[in-house]
C-alpha cells in the first residue's frame, strides 16, 4: 500500500487519439455494422449496443490539465499515483480523477489578541504564501473531504472545494504557531532582557521563526509555506494607552539625557575658554553658581528670562 506521494504509472493515452476513435472510427464501426448484418437483426443489434455502450463509458475517461496542476488518480479506493502531466489525455474512465491545484496561494490571518512574553496583551497578525508539496499526505493524511463539505450535507469534489478546505486548514494552523511564537518574545526593550530579541525589533529573525513553525505543522498535510510575515503589530487597546505614555516617558528621558550631556560639555568648554583667556579670574563659589546658572539655561524647556547684574562680581 502507497503511503507516499508518486507518480501515476497506468495507461495514459493522448485524449485527441482518443477522441477521433469516439467520434469516427466508432460510429464508422457502427455504419458498416447496420451495413453489412443489417438484416441479421440478432447479431446487428447486439454489436450496436455495445458499440454505444462503449462510446457512453469512455467519455468520463477525458480530462485536460493546466501546468501547476496535478490528479490524484484512486482506482476503487486504490491510490493509484499522483499524474502532473500537462495537456488533453485519457485514462481508464472508472478511475477517480482528484483535480488539485499546486499554485502558490496568499493567506491573509487577521490579527489576533495574545499575550508576549512579558504578560502583555498584544494584537498580532500574518500574512503567509503556501502551496501544495505531497498530494498523498493532502488528500488522505486529513479530512479534507469532509471539511469541504461546508455544511449541505453533500462533500465537494471541485477543485475550489478542496482547495478551500486545504487553506481552513492553513488558517487554523497559523493561528496556532502564531500564539506559540508570539509568547515566546516581548513586544518591545524587556527591562530585564534588554539585549533580547522582541517581536517589533526581530524583523527576519522572527519571520524565520514563524516559518519555521508553520512548515512543521503542516508537513503532516502535505503543505509548504514559501513565505510567512508579521504584517500587523500593535498593542491591545485596552492597553495602547498607558504603553503609549511609557514610550513617551522613555523618549523624554533619553532626550533629557542627551541634552545634559551636550549642556554640561559646553559648561566645560565655557570655563576653558574664560581660564585660557583670562577673561576673568572665578573663585570655586563663583564657579558653582555659573554652572548652575548656565544649567538651567541650557537645560529649560522655556526660553531663560535673563536678570542683569549692574554691581560687581563681588557685591
Amino acid at each position: 500500500m502507497k503511503t507516499k506521494e508518486t507518480t501515476y504509472n497506468g495507461v495514459v493515452i493522448n485524449g485527441f487519439a482518443v477522441l477521433f476513435f469516439n467520434l469516427v472510427v466508432l460510429p464508422v464501426i457502427a455504419f458498416l455494422d447496420l451495413y453489412i448484418l443489417g438484416d441479421v437483426l440478432w447479431l446487428s443489434l447486439p454489436v450496436l449496443f455495445v458499440l454505444v455502450l462503449a462510446f457512453i463509458l469512455m467519455l468520463p475517461g477525458y480530462f485536460s490539465q493546466e501546468p501547476n496542476e496535478a490528479r490524484v488518480m484512486v482506482f476503487f479506493g486504490k491510490y493509484e499515483g499522483t499524474f502532473k502531466e500537462t495537456g488533453f489525455f485519457w485514462v481508464n474512465p472508472f478511475m477517480n480523477k482528484k483535480k488539485l491545484s499546486l499554485r502558490a496561494r496568499n493567506l491573509d490571518v487577521e490579527p489576533i489578541k495574545v499575550n508576549d512574553k512579558i504578560g502583555n496583551p498584544v494584537l498580532i497578525g500574518l500574512v503567509l504564501v503556501w502551496k501544495l508539496k505531497d498530494t498523498y499526505k493532502a488528500m488522505f493524511e486529513i479530512d479534507a473531504q469532509t471539511m469541504a463539505d461546508k455544511g449541505n450535507g453533500q462533500v465537494s469534489v471541485t477543485v475550489a472545494g478542496r482547495m478551500n478546505a486545504f487553506e481552513d486548514f492553513v488558517r487554523v494552523q497559523s493561528d496556532a504557531a502564531l500564539r506559540q511564537v508570539a509568547g515566546q518574545y516581548a513586544y518591545d526593550d524587556d527591562a530585564h532582557d534588554v539585549d533580547g530579541l522582541t517581536l517589533r525589533g526581530g524583523g527576519e529573525e522572527i519571520n524565520d521563526q514563524l516559518e519555521k513553525q508553520l512548515n512543521e505543522r503542516l508537513a503532516m498535510a502535505g503543505m509548504e509555506v514559501v513565505e510567512a510575515r508579521i504584517n500587523y503589530l500593535a498593542y491591545a487597546p485596552e492597553i495602547a494607552a498607558v504603553m503609549l505614555r511609557r514610550q513617551q516617558a522613555s523618549a523624554i528621558i533619553t532626550a533629557r539625557e542627551k541634552i545634559v550631556e551636550g549642556a554640561v560639555s559646553m559648561v566645560k568648554m565655557a570655563l576653558q575658554k574664560l581660564s585660557a583667556e583670562e577673561v576673568v579670574e572665578l573663585d570655586e563659589e563663583k564657579k558653582a553658581a555659573m554652572v548652575s546658572n548656565l544649567l538651567v539655561v541650557l537645560c529649560a524647556d522655556e526660553p531663560a528670562q535673563p536678570v542683569i547684574n549692574s554691581g560687581t562680581l563681588n557685591h
